[in-house]
C-alpha cells in the first residue's frame, strides 16, 4: 500500500531568515494525520538564509540527522562538539538525556538547504552523543546506500551514522536508470524525494513529495533524468 504526500500539501513556515516545510506536525502546524511514520517524527526542509540561525535549544530523547542539500550549516552543543556540514555529509545527534546545541548559517551569501529528520529512539535516557560523517559517494551515486542504521556494528564497518532505532536510511543520487530496493511486508518504508522527478511502484513523485509505505516486498524506482532521495525502512 502506497500514500503518496504531495510537497505542496506540506506545513509551511516563513520566518524571514527561515523557510521550512513540514512533512508531519511541528511547531505551530498540526495536522492529526500526520503526526509521524512509525518512528520517524519530523521531516523539515529548511532554507536558512546567511547569517542566521537557531539558536542554542535543547531536545531530549530523539535521533536527529540533519542531511544538506546545498550550502553548509555549523553546529556547537553542550558536549563540546562543534563543526561545519556540508553536501556529502550528515550530521547525527543523539538527544537521550539532553542536550543543548545551535545551528548557524555562518557563510555570507549562500543559503543553507537541508533536510532535518527526527526519529523517535527505541529506548529513552541514552547518553547524548554527536558525530559528523562524510558520505562515500560512490555508494549513494547511481544506486541506494545506507547512510544511518541501527545496527552499532554494521555502523561501525561501513563508516556510517549508528542511531537508537531498528532503522534504516538509504540516500541516493539516481539518473536514467531503474533501481530496485527489497523491503520487508511487515515493516514501514518512507521515500523522500528531495530533487528531481522519480515512478516509484507506478507512483510519479516530484521534488518535495513523498511516500508512505506499507505491506510493500520491494519498491522500483525508475528515474528518467535525475534525482535525489532518502528512504527509510522502519520497525511497523
Amino acid at each position: 500500500m502506497l500514500q503518496i504526500r504531495k510537497s505542496k500539501e506540506r506545513g509551511y513556515a516563513e520566518h524571514g531568515w527561515l523557510k521550512s516545510y513540514h512533512s508531519f506536525s511541528f511547531s505551530e502546524y498540526y495536522d492529526p494525520k500526520f503526526m509521524g511514520f512509525g518512528p520517524l517524527r519530523v521531516i523539515n526542509e529548511d532554507w536558512v538564509q546567511p547569517q542566521t540561525g537557531f539558536g542554542t535549544h535543547g531536545h531530549r530523547d530523539m535521533e536527529i540527522i540533519t542531511y544538506m542539500l546545498d550550502g553548509e550549516l555549523s553546529h556547537r552543543d553542550s558536549l563540546g562538539g562543534g563543526s561545519a556540514i556540508k553536501p556529502g555529509q550528515i550530521q547525527r545527534m543523539s538527544a537521550g538525556t539532553g542536550i543543548r546545541h545551535s545551528e548557524m548559517n555562518a557563510h555570507k551569501t549562500d543559503v543553507a538547504h537541508l533536510l532535518q529528520i527526527w526519529i523517535e529512539p527505541a529506548k529513552t535516557g541514552v547518553a547524548p552523543g554527536y558525530k559528523d560523517h562524510d558520505i562515500d559517494l560512490a555508494t549513494i551515486t547511481g544506486r541506494l546506500g545506507l547512510i544511518a542504521v541501527g545496527d552499532e556494528a554494521q555502523a561501525e564497518q561501513l563508516k556510517i551514522a549508528f542511531i537508537h532505532q531498528d532503522a534504516k536510511v538509504y540516500a541516493g543520487r539516481l539518473k536514467a536508470q531503474t533501481e530496485t530496493l527489497a523491503i520487508s511486508p511487515v515493516r514501514k518504508g518512507y521515500l523522500h524525494l528531495a530533487r528531481g522527478h522519480a515512478v516509484v511502484n507506478g507512483v510519479a513523485l516530484e521534488t518535495g513529495d513523498a511516500l508512505m509505505i506499507e505491506n510493500e516486498s520491494a519498491l522500483t524506482i525508475e528515474v528518467a533524468d535525475q534525482a535525489e532521495m532518502l528512504v527509510f525502512d522502519l520497525p511497523a
